[in-house]
């Protein structure tokens, strides 16, 4: 994996860990969080304090030896933009047959041949079904890393159905990928507590719009 300077702190890391942003046609900062958009990249480590001192100390502007606008709520906008990502993957992994839903269901593929490599926990759900979850594992010599960063009304939404605590990925590419958004999510919101972005918060900016972003 390919690894890029942070702007603000200096510090060399992976792309994974990182938050790529652009400058569009008006001198508007905007998240690529993708990494596909045309235009010179600044690289910021995906993390909401860091994002704000970018903003807070000009780095943008810095960085690319011009005057650029990055909008107080950017830190905002780039959290609703990860977590559509994180819940966009999920749902192509359900469609994909790679996501089993349910505790039930997800406590007998990790007694299957093929278990689970992700457990995909609700933010709000209960504690108690997690640690069952995992004590399951446990016996089974497993340690599937744990995806909380999204709630029940974001995992609901984004599997298209109701009230869902609990999911699971196997291993293949979602698993990964869901690894890597997770990765950057927590870096912007915490693994627990009342949350509840996927909404259009990344699209209600007041000045410097996101535009052409996922």
């Amino acid at each position: 994996m390919r690894e890029r300077r942070c702007i603000v702190t200096g510090e060399v890391l992976p792309e994974a860990q990182l938050i790529r942003f652009v400058a569009d046609p008006d001198g508007c900062v905007v998240p690529d969080i993708a990494a596909k958009l045309p235009g010179r990249g600044m690289w910021v480590t995906a993390r909401r304090d860091i994002l704000e001192r970018a903003i807070a100390k000009n780095n943008f502007s810095r960085s690319a030896k011009a005057a650029l606008a990055a909008s107080a709520d950017l830190a905002v906008r780039v959290e609703s933009l990860l977590v559509r990502r994180l819940a966009d993957d999920l749902g192509l992994a359900r469609r994909a047959g790679q996501l089993v839903q349910g505790f039930d269901n997800i406590a007998r593929a990790i007694e299957s041949r093929t278990p689970p490599a992700v457990l995909v926990e609700a933010s709000d759900g209960s504690p108690d079904g997690r640690r069952k979850l995992t004590a399951v594992a446990a016996t089974h010599g497993l340690r599937p890393e744990i995806v909380d960063c999204l709630s029940s009304e974001e995992l609901s939404l984004a599997l298209g159905r109701e009230n869902v605590v609990h999911a699971a990925l196997i291993p293949g590419r979602f698993s990964e990928r869901a690894k890597l958004e997770a990765g950057r999510l927590r870096g912007f919101r915490p693994a627990s507590g009342n949350v509840g972005l996927l909404d259009d918060r990344a699209d209600r900016s007041e000045s410097c719009r996101d535009k052409g972003t996922e």
